[in-house]
């Protein structure tokens, strides 16, 4: 009986100490650098055509599901931005939901806003997008990507 209270007392003041050691330290600084990959990194990516840029922020099993329901992986990332320069004048991503969990992952969700002109006149769209992030050595990498709601209007030269 004295022996399995001791072990009782011992479950108790050693489980919690280990279930702890077992969570994801969150750097307090996780948030900050999040904002800065989705808003001006990931963003810089695309604009500049920055193939290793882009390839620091994906994970390698990286997959993204674009508005019309194509899939595209890392590797079909990296080849769209090597062959299509972006024709927009100005892009802007509003951040709406941003939550860092003790595993180690991240969701991010928002909004992005570009205008632009083409051979068609000018164009402005909005589109939702979220993305889930995972941290790996210190480092946050993009394992999803999904784009959806997309609203295009678009003005026809001489209007």
């Amino acid at each position: 009986m004295k022996n399995s209270k001791l072990i009782i007392l011992l479950a108790i003041i050693i489980l919690p100490f280990g279930i702890t050691q077992g969570k994801m330290k969150t750097d307090k600084n996780d948030e900050a650098t999040l904002r800065h990959l989705k808003k001006v990194l990931w963003k810089k990516a695309y604009r500049e055509q920055d193939t290793k840029l882009l390839d620091r922020i994906l994970a390698k099993e990286f997959q993204m599901i674009s508005n019309d329901g194509s899939w595209s992986d890392k590797k079909g990332e990296l080849e769209y931005i090597k062959k299509n320069r972006p024709t927009y004048d100005s892009f802007e991503y509003k951040i709406k939901r941003l939550n860092i969990f003790e595993n180690g992952t991240a969701i991010i969700a928002g909004e992005g806003h570009v205008k632009g002109k083409n051979k068609k006149g000018t164009y402005e769209y909005k589109y939702q997008s979220s993305n889930v992030l995972i941290k790996r050595n210190g480092i946050w990498k993009a394992v999803s990507s999904h784009v959806s709601g997309v609203k295009r209007k678009e003005i026809p030269k001489g209007k």
